[in-house]
């Protein structure tokens, strides 16, 4: 069926979380930094979920450091952090359910898609180099822009890099963290939470799984946003 007999029209672009969204690495990336914790003489707890799940390691040693008073400094915590989850990530990297489904759907309906993490550059190659890289139109890691979520710019900076308003983009996110940085941006935001419950809000959709996403939906969720 051509596109225009379609009852919807799929979105200018889908950009894609990569921790705990695309691949199962969220519960990666909380133990490497119980573990560093640990060594802290600091015990993580729910309340620290807030500081460390979508969050960038620079965030995430930062507020390890306050809480320890440590005299150790936030230079060699971000990289006993950044060694720690590498190398979890390198021995273990599971696609999300429907992950992979969903990417194929949409290079086979010639949708540009673009990958924005938090996460620095040498995990976001590994995990290209296991899942694939051919799936991504243009990838950002957390050094690719100034501020990284919950600041709007690194979906901004992926917006820019595919030539289109993000108004007409559809993210896909799995913490509040990523959350806000893509509202904040202007996408249409489908959430599918993995480790932190995300609440309802305006023009934030949430599943269960991306099992349950298609291109039908993306296509309705870019529609509403532009309206």
């Amino acid at each position: 069926m051509p596109e225009s007999a379609l009852p919807w029209a799929p979105p200018a672009a889908v950009l894609f979380d990569m921790d705990g969204t695309l691949v199962d690495t969220e519960h990666l990336w909380w133990q490497a930094a119980s573990e560093l914790a640990t060594e802290l003489d600091l015990v993580l707890t729910d309340r620290d979920l807030p500081e460390v799940l979508g969050r960038a390691v620079e965030h995430t040693a930062a507020h390890l450091a306050r809480s320890s008073g440590t005299a150790r400094t936030e230079a060699e915590l971000v990289e006993r952090l950044g060694d720690s989850f590498a190398g979890k990530v390198a021995a273990e990297i599971v696609p999300r359910p429907g992950a992979l489904a969903l990417l194929s759907a949409l290079r086979a309906a010639a949708v540009p898609t673009a990958l924005v993490s938090a996460s620095p550059r040498r995990v976001v190659d590994l995990v290209l180099g296991s899942i694939g890289a051919e799936w991504f139109t243009v990838t950002l890691a957390a050094e690719d822009t100034e501020h990284t979520k919950p600041a709007p710019d690194p979906y901004l900076a992926a917006a820019d890099l595919l030539g289109l308003d993000p108004a007409s983009c559809v993210a896909v996110e799995d913490t509040p963290t990523g959350v806000a940085s893509a509202h904040a941006a202007g996408c249409a935001v489908l959430a599918v939470p993995s480790a932190v419950p995300i609440g309802a809000a305006p023009r934030i959709t949430l599943l269960d799984s991306l099992e349950q996403a298609d291109l039908a939906l993306l296509g309705k969720l870019a529609a509403d946003r532009a309206v």
